[in-house]
């Protein structure tokens, strides 16, 4: 598993959205945050999300672009983004991207261990250096964190 750290440069990928392609060395310049998500429409999903949504105005107005990752398809992705009316693109990842910043885990629910992707965000700097990792998140008031520490520079 690859741990990344604050201060590494943040691994470069192309993904398809429910919007269209994205790579990540195209956004720099910008600031970036991916918040690793397990399922679309789960109920922990779904608050995250939600969060993320009320808060995106304040977080353009920073001056940082939102997206989250999980491995659901694209097609997952349009119906929980329009359901949710979320303002940010959704990741579909293969595995790939999970793998390269570490949010594919072992996890254990009621005693049984298996591979998913843990609740992990990253705060991608102009630079395309990690400025912050979030690691373990609860889904629940994880977005007024992250915006609070965006906005406070």
């Amino acid at each position: 598993m690859t741990q990344l750290t604050v201060g590494d440069v943040a691994p470069l990928f192309s993904a398809e959205t429910d919007g269209g392609p994205v790579s990540l060395a195209d956004l720099r310049g910008g600031r970036v945050l991916l918040y690793f998500y397990p399922k679309d429409s789960t109920p922990g999903c779904t608050i995250e999300a939600r969060e993320f949504a009320l808060a995106h105005d304040r977080f353009v107005a920073a001056g940082v672009r939102v997206f989250g990752v999980s491995k659901d398809s694209v097609k997952s992705h349009q119906k929980f983004r329009t359901k949710e009316c979320l303002p940010f693109p959704l990741i579909a990842d293969d595995q790939g991207i999970c793998e390269a910043f570490g949010a594919w885990r072992k996890k254990k629910l009621y005693g049984r261990e298996y591979d998913g992707i843990a609740r992990v965000s990253f705060l991608i700097g102009a630079d395309g250096k990690v400025a912050r990792i979030w690691d373990p998140v609860t889904a629940k008031g994880h977005a007024a964190e992250v915006l609070a520490a965006v906005e406070a520079g």
